[in-house]
């Protein structure tokens, strides 16, 4: 910042106010006459004052405390039109700027300058308690030194500064069913946590009664011995009786009270962790899904019927994970599963949940099952092999076994394979050989990178491509290469799964194969996880690669 000015007028006013006058003004705006307030009056008039007559200007203001409302009280921007914006960076200053160029001036208290009136210089640095402050003083020097008081400077805004945010999508959260700004995330910032007000601490009345006067009543919930090393389960069932000698397994167990059923006081509207499981997975459970049955340890685990992708509603599965008291852990999405294995299991976190927070849970899975398996079609795939040196027969092409292994691992089987120099025109005459032949798949090999020999994606577009995305954050396979080629999907498959055996391949294929139109988007959320490390023996998809 250069070329400080330092303004010399003295009129007291502030703004079309007397200074007595605005002393009400602010009292009744703010709740009183704050000093604060009082010079930041002066501090507007002084930057306001610098402007050309007629601008149009918005305002900045650097401290959260009182600064705001003298921009407010004076000029026409505010905290509510947008028009002043608030960046709390603790110093006392503000700016005004013409909204259009960004050119403005900003005015500002000098610690150094503030000597010059020692009750103001005192009140800022707070060198004297509040009820040692001498008030008829201060507010003395304060309407002396009027616009004097602060420091002025020529500024212009950055131009990323000048952009006006978008509030944007508007959506209902559906834990409250309030309205939201949808990028907030999957739920308000109310219901994620960031709300101001005190929740009633529900808990139900239980009866806990010690081990040895347990015998004869019944268990209110799942109690599970842990074998450390060797085993874990639930020892007794909620509902089960407790014998006399079950006292002492309850005590190696490291039970010294347990909670049984009291039918004497009512509990309260509360839901149990059973009912609540089993009503939750219910809930969730989509096609190709099942529950595991009653609940174990106050758990119900979701279990695929078929083979297939699993596909999961993640912004939702997320908001439900947001409400305090209920849980649900999954595998990873787009992960292929087998028949009869687990895939989800959720819970509540206490023995009883209360009923208002159950309801929020059931509303946000409302809108339909949090956990689809999406089946796998039995491609009949085509390969298209590129590369002159395997046309021309010099080298022996390896990459056909490579794709047809792939392929068969998911039901499908390869019915034609072309091969086609690097060449675009026979690029695309051979992609539309395999699409007559009924292929509904076609996976390229090769060709997809930098060279100029590398002319598959320009056959293709020639043959017709559509909805093509070139390149992901995969590694090995940023070269690959997803879209449509009539009815076929195609895949195009870098060079580097001739040598790797797991590419961005083994994470397209299964999901293409089981409907999905992948976007730029679908591919970019893979970066994350993506990054194989090579292991010498590889355990793919038992390891984090593409998760």
């Amino acid at each position: 910042m250069s070329n400080l000015t330092e303004l010399q007028a003295h009129d007291s006013a502030i703004g079309p106010h007397t200074f007595e006058e605005f002393l009400k003004v602010a009292a009744a705006f703010h709740g009183n006459p704050a000093p604060g307030l009082i010079i930041g009056g002066y501090m507007v008039d002084a930057a306001r004052a610098m402007l050309p007559e007629g601008t149009l200007f918005d305002a900045v203001v650097e401290t959260k405390k009182c600064l705001p409302d003298a921009v407010q009280i004076l000029t026409p921007p505010s905290y509510g039109n947008g028009w002043m914006r608030v960046i709390n960076l603790g110093r006392y200053a503000l700016s005004l700027y013409d909204k259009f160029t960004g050119q403005g001036y900003r005015a500002w208290l000098d610690p150094k300058h503030l000597e010059n009136w020692p009750e103001i210089h005192a009140w800022f640095l707070k060198l004297k308690p509040k009820k040692e402050q001498n008030r008829e003083r201060l507010f003395a020097e304060i309407k002396a030194a009027a616009r004097h008081i602060c420091l002025l400077a020529p500024v212009v805004m950055k131009p990323s500064f000048m952009i006006k945010p978008n509030m944007g999508a508007i959506g209902v959260c559906p834990a409250c069913g309030e309205g939201y700004p949808k990028a907030d995330g999957a739920i308000c910032r109310g219901c994620a946590g960031e709300a101001p007000y005190l929740v009633p601490s529900d808990a139900p009345n239980l009866r806990a009664v010690p081990v040895d006067e347990a015998a004869g009543r019944r268990v209110l919930h799942d109690m599970t011995r842990i074998v450390p090393g060797e085993s874990k389960g639930v020892e007794f069932a909620a509902g089960a009786d407790i014998h006399a000698g079950d006292v002492c397994r309850l005590q190696t167990m490291g039970k010294n009270q347990v909670y049984v059923e009291d039918h004497s006081e009512p509990l309260g509207d509360f839901v149990h962790e059973n009912q609540a499981a089993e009503a939750f997975a219910q809930a969730m459970a989509g096609v190709g899904l099942t529950t595991s049955g009653p609940p174990r340890e106050g758990k119900v685990e979701l279990i695929a019927l078929e083979k297939g992708l699993l596909a999961i509603a993640k912004e939702r599965l997320t908001a439900f994970n947001m409400i305090e008291g209920v849980m649900c852990a999954s595998r990873q999405s787009h992960l292929v599963v087998e028949a009869g294995k687990a895939v989800a299991g959720c819970r509540a976190i206490p023995l009883y949940l209360p009923r208002r927070i159950f309801d929020v849970a059931m509303r946000v899975l409302a809108d339909g099952p949090l956990f689809n398996i999406l089946p796998i079609r039995q491609t009949r795939a085509g390969v298209l092999v590129t590369g002159t040196e395997i046309a021309s027969g010099i080298i022996e092409d390896k990459f056909e076994p490579v794709v047809r292994s792939k392929v068969e691992a998911l039901g499908g089987a390869v019915i034609a394979v072309r091969k086609a120099p690097d060449d675009r025109v026979a690029v695309a005459q051979a992609a539309r050989e395999l699409l007559a032949e009924g292929c509904d798949l076609i996976v390229t090999t090769a060709g997809l990178s930098v060279d100029p020999d590398d002319v598959t994606r320009l056959g293709l577009d020639d043959a017709g491509l559509t909805d093509a995305v070139h390149g992901m954050p995969v590694l090995p396979g940023a070269m690959a290469l997803v879209g449509h080629l009539g009815a076929a999907d195609v895949i195009g498959v870098p060079a580097c799964a001739l040598f790797h055996r797991t590419t961005s391949f083994d994470l397209l294929l299964p999901r293409v194969l089981a409907g999905q139109t992948l976007t730029r988007r679908d591919l970019a959320e893979l970066a994350e996880g993506s990054m194989c490390l090579n292991c010498r023996a590889c355990t793919y998809p038992k390891c984090p690669f593409g998760k």
